[in-house]
């Protein structure tokens, strides 16, 4: 057996199953297959080997599903891809091979079901690698953070449950003033340069990852500046990060065969973690730019988001947009939630009138990161927190935001009832960085550390 070409990548991970995402390569017309075996850490016996055929269709990889686990429990686990001289293999006949496993020896933890755990993770987004003639340039500038976030992975207490991608993963329009990268094969080739590097390779074979797209996995401000002749650029860039960052979350259905569904009816989605709960929007690929009803979740989305907040009986619940929900920035506002103002006092007033608390916007994209709060003038009961991390790498060619890159100096919205007013809470961070979010039975504490691992500023957000 080889070692995967890229993964493994451990996705949606719950109480008693994982997801596993594996890469091997093409062979002529040999036929390809991945296999991943694992036992609990500690022990000798291996309790299952689990085995998927790999075609072109997936870009030569599959997302393994691991099942019957125990909850709040290690496993190690090994994976790797082989091919074979006959077509008529079964999953049953696999196991029969005599197959020689890669060395690497990797780790996954299961969730816990107590409800009264600390809980840590992750939050980045905005890694930029860029590709010069299809081959990534100095790679280990966007690379070295991800050595810094696992060495913190492996001394964190609580353990880190996930790290939340937010967005802009791969810049497929990295050179978009020269030769912007359009043809499927070209954004396939992004995908395995970015997840292939040695550091984040290593970390996201051992701690579970969780992806949404923005902009640049199809076209800067996509669709705001979308051209005649796009509609192929986004079928190719949709497909692609279908297969990378979609495939190994909980968009994709899982039957009953463990196998997982290859045709998602939307790219948001939701998981839990005891008694905290993730809302994770897609912000990109469903915008409704006219001007009697302007979107920036759809219909369904907007729905299916505002009776989550009412009805789930989560402590906390952390609803992650690519773009800022607040504050707003004061050049090129417009590409977040700036320029939905109608959808965002709806959300803002559903939390209001329902008397929600523990309500957390988890967001990237402005090459700053920041803590803020949104309280209302006439309602003292009513408050709102946003937690905004980037760049995990920035380009030469983008300047990071700072504080007078935002407008704090008036309310964020105005109704009748009151005004929606806006502090931040914290310094803003304008480098290279990643938070690191610990949530336990009164705070999330929020703790920034640079791309060497130094913390940078901690702040502390009061449950109720």
């Amino acid at each position: 057996m080889f070692k995967p070409t890229v993964g493994p990548i451990i996705g949606h991970t719950t109480t008693n199953h994982a997801r596993i995402f594996v890469r091997g390569a093409a062979q002529k017309s040999a036929p390809v297959f991945a296999g991943i075996r694992y036992r609990q850490s500690g022990h000798e016996q291996w309790l299952k080997t689990n085995f998927a055929r790999l075609t072109s269709l997936q870009d030569i990889s599959e997302v393994i599903v691991l099942d019957n686990l125990m909850a709040d429990t290690e496993y190690e686990y090994q994976a790797g891809w082989f091919s074979t001289t006959s077509a008529g293999h079964t999953m049953d006949s696999l196991q029969e091979l005599p197959l020689q496993w890669p060395q690497e020896l990797y780790r996954l933890r299961t969730r816990s079901s107590t409800f009264s755990m600390p809980r840590a993770y992750f939050v980045g987004s905005c890694r930029y690698l860029r590709m010069t003639a299809g081959i990534p340039s100095a790679p280990q500038l966007g690379d070295r953070i991800f050595a810094s976030i696992a060495k913190l992975a492996q001394q964190a207490d609580p353990p880190v449950s996930a790290m939340l991608m937010t967005g802009d993963q791969i810049y497929v329009d990295d050179l978009n003033f020269f030769a912007p990268d359009r043809e499927y094969q070209q954004i396939l080739a992004k995908y395995r340069a970015a997840f292939s590097q040695p550091h984040i390779s290593r970390f996201m074979a051992n701690v579970s990852t969780y992806m949404i797209l923005d902009d640049h996995e199809i076209e800067d401000n996509w669709p705001d500046k979308k051209r005649s002749g796009d509609d192929i650029l986004y079928n190719n860039a949709i497909s692609a990060y279908e297969i990378y960052q979609a495939s190994h979350s909980p968009v994709f259905e899982l039957l009953d065969d463990g196998r997982i569904s290859r045709h998602p009816k939307h790219y948001w989605y939701q998981f839990t973690d005891g008694d905290i709960e993730w809302f994770v929007t897609d912000s990109r690929t469903q915008r409704n730019l006219s001007a009697d009803d302007r979107r920036i979740l759809d219909v369904e989305q907007e729905h299916a988001l505002c009776q989550w907040l009412i009805h789930s009986p989560a402590r906390v619940k952390l609803v992650v947009t690519s773009v800022m929900f607040f504050p707003d920035a004061k050049n090129n506002g417009d590409d977040a939630w700036a320029g939905f103002p109608g959808q965002r006092l709806r959300l803002l007033e559903t939390i209001r009138s329902h008397r929600l608390k523990n309500v957390i916007f988890v967001a990237g994209d402005v090459h700053a990161s920041m803590t803020s709060r949104l309280t209302h003038s006439e309602d003292p009961d009513f408050e709102v927190h946003t937690i905004v991390s980037s760049p995990l790498c920035n380009s030469k060619l983008l300047p990071y935001a700072s504080q007078s890159s935002f407008i704090l100096d008036r309310p964020l919205a105005r109704t009748a009832a009151g005004e929606y007013r806006q502090e931040l809470t914290g310094k803003v961070i304008s480098q290279d960085n990643f938070a690191h979010l610990v949530i336990d039975a009164k705070r999330i504490r929020v703790n920034y550390h640079d791309r060497d691992g130094k913390l940078l500023q901690s702040t502390d957000i009061e449950l109720r």
